[in-house]
């Protein structure tokens, strides 16, 4: 229950953040994808399930506030988790380069999608413009802004595994 609402805080935390804070301190228009992180972080550090849980519920909260369509974003984000949910066997919570990399490709990704449903489909079909415009500069905002959160989110997962060990042995 504890991990359920540490979650849910997380989530809502970031999406505030992500829609009031970064959106004035957008460059260009652009901001972090905060969720992404998030999505992303929980997929490889706890695995397909939990990934796509929280993936849905992130896809969701975009869904319900800004989306056109209820479901789509819930649907990119848990693929996202997912996928990065096959990484959990070579994560280590040391190594850095793994979570920024999954990271890019989840931010890569979702925004490849996103361009295909909303922008190919109705004949849009100026990708160049959308990658060096929108793509690469959210890209590289959201990974400097992924550092930071990445060991924000890796210090609440080991602190909750943490809890949950000590109730295991009281309990269990």
């Amino acid at each position: 229950m504890r991990r359920k609402l540490a979650i849910a805080v997380i989530i809502i935390v970031c999406f505030l953040l992500q829609s009031t804070v970064f959106k004035s301190l957008a460059v260009a228009s652009i901001s972090p994808n905060l969720l992404i992180v998030v999505t992303a972080a929980f997929g490889f550090m706890r695995g397909r399930k939990e990934g796509l849980l929280v993936g849905f519920f992130c896809g969701l909260i975009i869904d319900l506030t800004f989306g056109s369509v209820i479901g789509f974003y819930a649907l990119i984000y848990m693929f996202i988790g997912f996928i990065n949910g096959f990484f959990k066997r070579i994560f280590f919570p040391d190594e850095i380069r793994l979570p920024i990399v999954l990271i890019a490709l989840s931010d890569f990704c979702g925004n490849l999608v996103i361009y295909l449903v909303w922008f190919c489909f109705r004949g849009r079909f100026s990708f160049g413009y959308y990658l060096l415009h929108t793509i690469i500069p959210e890209l590289v905002y959201t990974m400097a802004v992924s550092i930071l959160l990445y060991y924000i989110l890796l210090r609440i997962n080991q602190k909750l595994e943490e809890i949950e060990k000590k109730n295991e042995m009281k309990f269990g």
